[in-house]
């Protein structure tokens, strides 16, 4: 038997040897034949010994029975969004930020590619792959691991040594131009859907239940940064954190280098640009990160982004194309948008049929009628918007579009407030577009998450009247929703489990569910942490305004809507249907309120998440890195040299019993 094993491991050790070439290096040693037939004789051993089947083989990669549905994984550390840059200026700005908070006169970036694929996090613990999980809304994901340990450029195990005990490395799956190609050709030879471009593709097939559907797409992984670190220590500037996650293993964009100052970085940006066309996967802009990682912790994060790190986007994609209609859409609080039918057209490889007018000051500037040519550009995700018309194609006698002065679906008269750009229609939750979009808003995946209730159903129901507004949601009836059309009585019980599921929330989610004007989710949770619900509803604008990132105009949307009687009974209602969360409020905030603390080695009794949490939840912050600004080191065991520039830079260090101390914990440690 000994003999065998032998060879097993020598056969799994070649194979992931010749992938990380293939892969990783860009560099393959063998052809595929040679791949192949040793493959096949591995295959053929595993299958004479499965009992020597180990999980991380070459082997173990061809998918798993379908799933019931994606779990969710909370992300330790937030997956957060980057700022945008359109320009030159827009980009001398953000590096003009970052020199003077840093107080340098040159800094370094990192440079990469952003590519137009799906933001995935991979969790490693002793080097061997144990969890992968979308973005999902940055704080919560869907664990998608069967699907990741189909791709071959995904390492079920990390090369070499000296990487972490424990390991997030996050990055992007894609899928090439000339897989997307293949794809679609398979897709059409078996008289299947087609994909509208590489983005969704690969969205598509990494959220597939069946991973063995995932494993026949050909998707594949660039890693770009890393999120939380435990039991092991990691190189001090991003450039070189991506060459040891080269080392150990994982795909990183070969467009990637290390530059000084803006002129570098517009140079970087400009040789990309021009090759962008001959790379073989999309993208859509260059990220320049700073460096240093001391740096990155000194500048921090704004609420939804940090401050170290930005996306220049390259310029927007433009086709031309016919106004064949001019129509008006009412959202959830109530602003009526001008949305112009399109004659279909093909713009960055999606075909468009509608674009935004934004409002109505932007179609009378713009001058956009029914029949004009029209120039309309897209860019990345955002939705597409009609540039200018081009006045020598328009039609004679085409009138000139004014809004309605009622709301289109209510009637109710539209209104502008002083100093907004929107009309509104005044109806209220009385609207049915409004109050339609309000239980939209309310049951999505980044509010209550109400599996399976999209927006057609929603509005199904509504037309029933068997709801009215989001309260009604937690009282429906199992005959009732499994009669209408296309229910039953499965989808009716999978509905209703489902609703049943969202009672339990955070306290966050709920406040950002409810739709209050100019509310996000960062505001939700920012808000969550400072107060509980019965405390919102009787804070006064000069409260609400102690909280960070709220000012004046956001303080009086939540006043304005808590002060409504409506508002207040459905909220009651909501609530007294069972509705319940955890509080989030850091009511011991003040006691380490500004404090910087840094984490090293492992802690016996809570992991390093766990001690940050507790951190944070009484106002200090936590750094990755050590520096003068550092107020206290907590170090367990094998502290690493963070421990050592600490005691260099005079900063109180805490043993574990000394951070419970600091937190105010009684119990034994």
């Amino acid at each position: 038997m000994g003999s065998v094993e032998s060879k097993l491991d020598e056969l799994r050790r070649q194979l992931n040897d010749y992938s990380y070439r293939y892969h990783v290096l860009d560099d393959p040693v063998v052809p595929d034949a040679e791949y192949d037939r040793l493959y096949q004789e591995l295959v053929k051993l595993e299958h004479e010994y499965p009992e020597l089947v180990t999980r991380d083989s070459p082997t173990q990669r061809v998918g798993e029975q379908p799933l019931g549905e994606f779990s969710e994984v909370a992300h330790e550390l937030p997956m957060l969004s980057l700022d945008n840059a359109f320009s030159n200026e827009d980009l001398n700005a953000f590096d003009k930020r970052v020199r003077d908070r840093l107080d340098l006169a040159e800094v370094q970036y990192t440079a990469e590619v952003k590519l137009d694929g799906l933001a995935i996090s991979l969790l490693y613990e002793h080097g061997k792959l144990v969890r992968a999980a979308t973005r999902g809304d940055g704080t919560t994901g869907e664990d998608v691991t069967s699907n990741i340990r189909t791709i071959k450029s995904i390492p079920l195990a990390l090369r070499t040594t000296g990487f972490p005990g424990r390991l997030e490395v996050r990055g992007e799956v894609f899928i090439s131009k000339t897989g997307f190609e293949e794809l679609n050709n398979r897709q059409r030879a078996q008289e299947e859907k087609i994909f509208a471009n590489p983005r969704n593709a690969a969205a598509g097939s990494l959220r597939q239940l069946d991973s063995r559907i995932t494993a026949a797409r050909p998707l594949q992984f660039f890693a770009h940064g890393i999120g939380i670190v435990d039991a092991g220590e990691i190189p001090e500037s991003h450039f070189d954190i991506l060459q040891s996650l080269k080392s150990w293993g994982l795909p990183v964009s070969a467009e990637t280098e290390r530059v000084a100052g803006m002129e570098q970085c517009i140079g970087f940006y400009r040789r990309i640009a021009d090759i962008r066309a001959q790379l073989p996967y999309e993208i859509d802009g260059i990220v320049f990160k700073v460096d240093d990682l001391e740096h990155q912790a000194e500048l921090g994060f704004v609420s939804r982004a940090p401050r170290w790190a930005i996306a220049c986007k390259f310029p927007p994609e433009e086709a031309v194309t016919e106004v064949l209609d001019i129509e008006v859409q009412v959202g959830r609080t109530g602003a009526l948008t001008p949305v112009a039918r399109l004659s279909p057209v093909r713009v960055g490889g999606v075909t468009v049929t509608n674009a935004t007018l934004h409002n109505a000051d932007e179609v009378q500037r713009k001058d956009v009628r029914v029949g004009d040519t029209v120039i309309i550009r897209r860019a990345g995700d955002v939705i597409p918007e009609v540039v200018r018309v081009i006045p020598e194609k328009r039609q004679e006698g085409s009138q000139a579009f004014t809004m309605p002065a009622q709301c289109p679906v209510c009637h109710s008269p539209a209104e502008r407030v002083e100093g907004e750009a929107a009309i509104r229609c005044s109806g209220g939750l009385y609207c049915r577009a409004q109050a339609i979009q309000s239980i939209i808003h309310f049951a999505s995946r980044t509010a209550m998450d109400i599996e399976g209730l999209g927006d057609k159903l929603v509005e199904q129901l509504f037309n029933e009247g068997l709801i009215r507004d989001i309260s009604d949601l937690f009282h429906l009836d199992h005959e009732q929703v499994a009669a209408l059309e296309r229910m039953g009585n499965k989808s009716a019980e999978n509905l209703l489990q489902a609703i049943e599921a969202s009672k339990n929330t955070r306290f966050d989610k709920f406040l950002y569910a409810l739709g209050i004007r100019e509310v996000g989710q960062t505001t939700a949770r920012n808000l969550a942490t400072h107060f509980q619900l019965d405390e919102i509803r009787e804070a006064t604008q000069e409260d609400l305004c102690q909280v960070r990132d709220i000012g004046p105009v956001v303080a009086d949307n939540i006043v304005r809507f808590f002060r409504d009687e409506r508002n207040v009974a459905i909220v009651g209602k909501v609530i007294s249907a069972g509705v319940v969360w955890e509080s989030m409020r850091a009511d011991d905030a003040t006691e380490l309120q500004g404090k910087t603390f840094v984490i090293t080695g492992t802690l016996a009794s809570l992991s390093r998440n766990e001690a940050k949490e507790r951190l944070i939840s009484r106002g200090a912050k936590v750094s990755g890195s050590v520096s003068a600004r550092t107020d206290y080191l907590v170090a367990g065991e094998n502290p690493g040299s963070k421990l050592d520039k600490a005691r260099s830079l005079d900063v109180r260090v805490l043993d574990e019993a000394g951070l419970f101390e600091i937190l105010g914990r009684d119990e034994d440690v």
